[in-house]
């Protein structure tokens, strides 16, 4: 049984749901609430079991505030990330725009490091109001090299995928590292 720890960054535009999608997550679903605005980095910790094995990782979210005034703070906390969770609104086409920026930020605190990363279209809930296509997103998200997932924090809707892919995918670069190691001895 292996207990892994992996720094993840939570990544995006103020008010797309970052903190919404971090603490339903830690809580299992137990309850969504408006949040106010991220003022720096709030933590959040959750143990995900690793499927068909006894291992675990433990995601440690840096969920950070999307507003540029807090981005040389920013820095210094992200540094040597494992995983990038980049999320938008699927309602705001700018949000989406913006994850390219995001991404290059998170990327240059892992320089010559492979970072796992998912790209994640919240609100799902407000349909009516969606500006940011679903093909156009898993598109781009596909061409970073990261994997693509829509959520409703509000409907409690495919929030835990996001978090346990990661997890699945730490846990899998450990296991190559470990081979790898074994290969040398």
């Amino acid at each position: 049984m292996v207990k892994l720890a992996a720094k993840c960054i939570l990544a995006g535009d103020p008010t797309v749901g970052k903190t919404a999608l971090a603490h339903i997550f830690r809580s299992d679903g137990a309850h969504f609430q408006n949040y106010t605005l991220t003022a720096g980095v709030d933590l959040v910790v959750k143990t995900v079991p690793i499927p068909d094995t006894s291992d675990s990782v433990e995601l440690f979210i840096f969920d950070s505030a999307g507003k540029e005034l807090f981005s040389e703070m920013l820095d210094k906390l992200w540094e040597s990330p494992n995983v990038l969770c980049l999320v938008y609104d699927v309602t705001s086409e700018q949000s989406f725009s913006s994850c390219g920026k995001w991404l290059e930020k998170a990327r240059a605190q892992a320089p010559g490091s492979t970072l796992p990363g998912v790209l994640v279209g919240n609100k799902t809930d407000l349909a009516g109001r969606r500006t940011v296509d679903s093909a156009q997103a898993r598109a781009w998200a596909l061409s970073q090299g990261l994997e693509c997932f829509e959520t409703s924090a509000k409907e409690l809707e495919n929030y835990e995928a996001p978090f346990h892919f990661l997890a699945k995918q730490f846990h899998q670069l450990y296991q190559e590292r470990v081979e790898t190691f074994h290969t040398l001895v």
